[in-house]
């Protein structure tokens, strides 16, 4: 059946069959092929002659190959270490995303419940409305920021499915916010916006494919308890000094870079010891936080032409990189092949 006249017909199925990890192709290919194979191929030898040249892969299996090579590349239980390390840590950092999204959506949620008159103060995060006009479509965009606390805590309770929807929403309301402030003007720097929402909303939306029904469960309890208390050691000191005046206050391209530095250097103990439980994929996810982090800082440097804001910004890429190189060994580590067993004791 995968002779010569089948050939050319093997040979597609092949090539999109090279998307899937070496490990699952050398054990599953030839079983994958020959099962695509059957369901074009009819017996007919000049019948088989056309479909070989004229047939598949057609969309939706070459789509259904990209969705399983997407669940073996981030890998759940049963997969190799490497592959499960990056499962992991792609899953760590997604939530970590998340977790950034929830809060700043709370302290949005906090500065419109207590007035900007009562409280004196002026709201560190980009409103989400961008600019002062009313009606239907504020009241989505609140809602659409709003809706990441949602997010967040339906993704670590283990709904994947419910939490992408919501996400995927909330993402394209964004969008849509993005571009009609893009359109009326209202956006001073385009490129940092875009990188705002490309690297910040539609990464962690297109990432969530690691949840996926081979995933481990999520350990959702100290997730949902890094919330409020992420939001209280962070938000909190930026409203005490915002308050009292005077203060240098980073902007959120800065925020990510000295959040992820810090988690960085409270890493590093226990990644250099190697005894803290699961180090080597907290520092892969890490290391993907840091290039996610460093990416929007520079991109959103483009078009600002302020010395100040670009030496505090050099500041922060060379401390955030710094303290990424004191975890990258341990996120090699990470991947690397689990060792070999012990050799069997022989009897005596």
């Amino acid at each position: 059946m995968t002779g010569g006249m089948s050939g050319d017909l093997e040979r597609r199925y092949r090539r999109v069959l090279r998307l899937l990890p070496g490990y699952y192709r050398e054990q599953w290919e030839e079983d994958m092929v020959a099962a695509f194979l059957d369901t074009w191929l009819t017996g007919d030898p000049q019948a088989d002659a056309y479909i070989s040249q004229a047939a598949g892969p057609g969309l939706a299996e070459i789509a259904s190959v990209v969705s399983l090579a997407g669940r073996l590349y981030l890998g759940g239980a049963g997969t190799p270490r490497r592959y499960f390390a990056w499962g992991q840590a792609v899953r760590r950092a997604v939530l970590a995303l998340l977790l950034l999204h929830a809060m700043q959506a709370l302290n949005v949620l906090v500065l419109t419940t207590w007035s900007r008159q009562l409280l004196g103060l002026q709201a560190l995060t980009v409103s989400p409305l961008g600019g002062s006009s009313a009606g239907t479509w504020t009241t989505v965009l609140y809602v659409a920021s709003f809706a990441w606390i949602a997010i967040f805590v339906t993704l670590a309770l283990g709904h994947y499915r419910p939490a992408w929807v919501l996400a995927a929403l909330a993402s394209i309301i964004d969008l849509v916010a993005l571009v009609q402030a893009q359109l009326a003007g209202r956006v001073l720097t385009p490129y940092g916006s875009w990188a705002a929402w490309v690297l910040l909303s539609l990464a962690p939306v297109l990432a969530m494919a690691a949840f996926h029904r081979d995933a481990p469960p999520t350990a959702g309890r100290p997730w949902l308890l890094a919330l409020p208390l992420g939001y209280l050691v962070v938000f909190g000191p930026m409203l005490a000094l915002e308050a009292a005046g005077h203060f240098w206050l980073p902007d959120i391209p800065g925020l990510c870079c000295i959040l992820v530095a810090l988690a960085c250097l409270v890493r590093a103990p226990g990644a250099w010891s190697g005894r803290a439980a699961g180090s080597g994929v907290w520092s892969l996810a890490l290391i993907l936080l840091a290039a996610d982090a460093a990416a929007y800082r520079i991109v959103s440097l483009i078009d600002r032409h302020d010395p100040h804001l670009f030496q505090v910004s050099m500041v922060e890429l060379f401390v955030l990189v710094a303290a990424a190189a004191v975890v990258a060994p341990d996120a090699a580590r990470a991947q690397a092949p689990a060792p070999a067993p012990p050799p069997h004791p022989q009897p005596g």
